[in-house]
């Protein structure tokens, strides 16, 4: 099973190594610097050996990145734009030092013309790949769709996914958020199977590449992004008892992204218990195949 969380890199980021494995992780997602600056860092030498270190001899079978909240690929203006393709490219940097399975990122803002939003999008995407060989695949994630946010249908993923070049398109997935498809109106509780059928018609189940296990503190087709507790918002606990359970998202790393409160390896170990469990009382009463999708 690979479960865990976006964990802290405080004090570095080989330091998120025995934050994760204080709450039995055996998946991660950190940041790779901080997420709100466009400071551009490289890894040292030392930290990237510590980290690739500490993740070999660990739990871990999955870590991915989540890149900074500043970057926007589809802004219409040039000077962002630029800045944000800079940014972008350092990020997929540093995945590639510290050996990362993934990087996940938002398809950005348009602004002005969606249509135009997506072709610059996959235009700076074309780009960065090509710049950045290597193993580290880049995951698109679903968003709530407010505002000008791009990624917010199946549709529209599709769209992008298509438009990037070619050449470095095999290097491309997606990344589905529970409480962002909740949020543009994905039915989880009373359309769980249909979500995933059209998940698979529109962009393919082969190209799902993680899940951000999130509750949502807004109702269905709101808009907004408002992550809550597994089990405690507008979704619920029975749509995640059967993604925890479901032979098409076995393989699927899962991150959750739940508020920490006042002591985040606690609520994550409660989190992070809660799902496990689901999946525990399935395997009991032999409801869940254990092979692949």
């Amino acid at each position: 099973m690979l479960l865990g969380a976006h964990v802290s890199t405080s004090g570095g980021v080989a330091s998120a190594i025995p934050r994760a494995a204080a709450i039995r992780a055996t998946a991660i997602q950190v940041f790779t610097k901080q997420a709100s600056q466009w400071r551009e860092p490289a890894i040292d030498e030392e930290e990237r050996l510590r980290f690739r270190a500490g993740l070999q001899s660990s739990g871990i079978l999955h870590a991915n990145a989540h890149d900074s909240y500043l970057i926007n690929l589809a802004s219409p203006d040039p000077f962002l734009w630029t800045r944000s393709l800079i940014s972008f490219t350092c990020e997929l940097r540093r995945c590639e030092a510290l050996g990362l399975d993934a990087l996940v990122s938002h398809p950005g803002n348009y602004i002005d013309v969606r249509d135009e939003g997506l072709a610059r999008n996959a235009v700076a995407i074309g780009i960065a790949l090509d710049t950045v060989p290597g193993t580290t695949r880049l995951l698109l994630e679903m968003t709530a769709g407010s505002g000008t946010a791009l990624g917010s249908s199946f549709g529209e993923m599709a769209t992008l996914l298509r438009l990037i070049p070619g050449g470095v398109r095999g290097r491309v997935g997606v990344c589905v958020d529970t409480a962002h498809l909740f949020a543009a109106g994905y039915d989880l509780v009373n359309d769980y199977d249909g979500v995933w059928q059209r998940l698979d018609d529109e962009v393919g189940l082969a190209l799902l590449g993680m899940i951000h296990l999130n509750d949502s503190k807004a109702p269905l087709g709101s808009r907004r992004d408002r992550h809550e507790l597994i089990g405690e918002g507008t979704i619920g606990p029975e749509a995640f008892r059967r993604i925890m359970t479901d032979p098409r998202l076995e393989r699927v790393p899962k991150v959750i992204e739940t508020p920490k409160l006042d002591d985040a390896t606690a609520t994550d170990r409660r989190m992070l218990s809660l799902l496990r469990g689901f999946a525990d009382t399935a395997v009991r009463h032999g409801r869940t195949p254990r092979s692949g999708p």
